[in-house]
């Protein structure tokens, strides 16, 4: 049998450059020494900083920008910068608009794959993320996150001109609106405007529709905000949550509480408390 020139130019490139362990053929050699430490886990490459070890150098490399903040490839449309040529490609589909990333279950599209990822536990109703203090999964770690904030109580955001603090940065967002005064939301029907998105909703419901969709478990009556259902209901559970601080009497309803107060001179301000 004759071997023509290219079959022995072959055979030599197996030889020498092909892995035996997969069978994968490299360009040279050094990529094969490369590709063999996916084999061996050999990481030579360690930094100096942590000491967390790496495949090659250029791995190494994009580490050690972690610890100098160096961000060589900047963005031309904006001061923005970024450690990594990826996360800069990424980024550059914010200017462009590009949204390479399709659902094949919806017409939605994403400019990361990481995204259609998350999105896609809509449709298969995936929640990986599970709360080990209850019972409760969420489909996106931040939620997760968030969601232990129930359990630790811990509030980081917190408003700079009182003392409140808040476990969202959207109920910070909200509360500032008390500050400033701006109320964003305006009703289409009329031209009152209120603070938060719901209050508009609540207003639409008492004043513009006879919808009553809160109804009473004891007598069936129903309501036109949950407000007024809670109201009701005290009716039949009595309950009388307004207390004074000055004796032991309670009351269902708070202008019975500030007609109380009115026996001891007090301000109901100062001295009631709600239960």
């Amino acid at each position: 049998m004759s071997y023509s020139y290219y079959d022995c130019h072959l055979y030599v490139f197996i030889r020498d450059f092909a892995e035996t362990e997969c069978g994968k053929c490299c360009e040279d050699s050094s990529a094969l020494v490369r590709h063999r430490r996916i084999h061996s886990g050999e990481k030579p490459f360690e930094c100096t900083v942590c000491s967390k070890r790496f495949t090659t150098s250029g791995h190494l490399v994009t580490h050690s920008r972690i610890h100098s903040g160096d961000k060589p490839y900047k963005c031309h449309m904006c001061d923005k910068a970024f450690s990594q040529s990826g996360n800069l490609n990424t980024h550059m589909r914010v200017h462009t608009g590009d949204k390479p990333y399709m659902c094949h279950m919806c017409d939605k599209a994403f400019s990361e794959s990481g995204n259609l990822n998350i999105h896609m536990r809509v449709h298969t109703g995936d929640k990986p993320y599970r709360c080990c203090m209850c019972d409760k999964a969420f489909s996106v770690s931040a939620h997760l996150n968030r969601h232990m904030r129930v359990h630790t109580g811990d509030k980081p955001y917190k408003c700079h001109m009182c003392d409140k603090a808040f476990s969202r940065s959207g109920n910070l967002n909200s509360h500032m609106r008390v500050h400033t005064g701006d109320k964003p939301y305006k009703c289409s029907l009329c031209n009152k405007s209120f603070s938060q998105s719901s209050n508009v909703q609540t207003h639409k419901r008492r004043v513009h529709s006879n919808t009553r969709p809160y109804q009473c478990r004891f007598c069936g009556k129903m309501f036109k905000t949950n407000i007024e259902l809670k109201q009701h209901v005290r009716i039949h559970t009595d309950t009388k949550p307004y207390s004074c601080r000055h004796s032991s009497d309670c009351f269902m309803w708070s202008h019975q509480l500030k007609e109380h107060l009115e026996s001891h001179n007090e301000d109901i301000c100062s001295l009631a408390t709600k239960v």
